[in-house]
């Protein structure tokens, strides 16, 4: 699955498919929860290891796992919006830049 799309942006049918691709063996059990609960991106990164008992993964090890991987999905997630911060101060800072070439109403009258 390509990750060019923001987590927080995917649908329920994308966390399906990350989760089909992840996990392939315990896709019957997650699969069913994704759908009954409506889990979308931004739902599966908030998801902690009590919600994954409530959706039927009860190994430890498995939940381990899972975290770890939806701990990736918010590093990258958290780097996707410092980077979205960036180019805006970025672009703010070009707007200031050419702003002052421009001429206040009041002066104009």
């Amino acid at each position: 699955m390509s990750l060019s799309k923001r987590v927080s942006f995917w649908s329920v049918e994308e966390v399906l498919e990350w989760v089909q691709d992840q996990y392939p063996t315990h896709m019957s059990t997650l699969q069913k929860a994704i759908i009954k609960h409506a889990i979308s991106g931004r739902a599966l990164l908030r998801l902690k290891d009590h919600h994954l008992e409530l959706l039927g993964v009860e190994d430890e090890e498995q939940q381990q796992e899972i975290l770890q991987d939806i701990l990736l999905l918010r590093v990258q997630e958290e780097i996707n919006e410092l980077n979205d911060l960036c180019s805006g101060e970025k672009n703010e800072s070009d707007l200031s830049s050419s702003a002052r070439w421009v001429v206040p109403l009041e002066a104009q009258n």
